[in-house]
């Protein structure tokens, strides 16, 4: 039996649904996440690693900067979030997790994941019956 798409509805995911909905599946890696869900996150991670790097005004020693420590922190803390909504928007995609390697590849490595990331969902394939 075909499993339907986890969030089968007409009206686009908001900002705040995609948050909580990443937030929630934080280390999920099965399933799948809709393109409206990965893009709000990616805008959201962008905002609040930028917002924190305004705190680089603020020296904390003689090389370090507020800012720098928070978004670093920042970055750790999203990193698991981060691969999960990634691998899960992959298979959405149409394409397996191990295109994330992708990522390994100096600059054109980041074009190739934008490219998959963005294609429109695929329907889930269907499992064989075994009878």
């Amino acid at each position: 039996m075909v499993e339907p798409h986890p969030i089968e509805r007409t009206e686009a995911m908001s900002f705040g649904e995609a948050i909580k909905t990443v937030f929630r599946k934080y280390a999920e890696f099965t399933g799948r996440a809709t393109r409206p869900e990965f893009w709000w996150w990616t805008l959201f991670n962008l905002l609040v690693a930028g917002a924190l790097n305004f705190f680089n005004v603020i020296r904390i020693g003689d090389n370090a900067y507020l800012g720098s420590l928070l978004a670093g922190v920042w970055g750790v803390a999203v990193l698991l979030p981060n691969f999960a909504v990634a691998v899960r928007r992959l298979r959405d995609a149409g394409y397996g997790w191990g295109y994330l390697f992708f990522i390994l590849v100096p600059v054109a490595g980041i074009f190739v994941l934008i490219t998959l990331w963005v294609q429109p969902t695929k329907p889930a394939v269907p499992a064989t019956a075994t009878a």
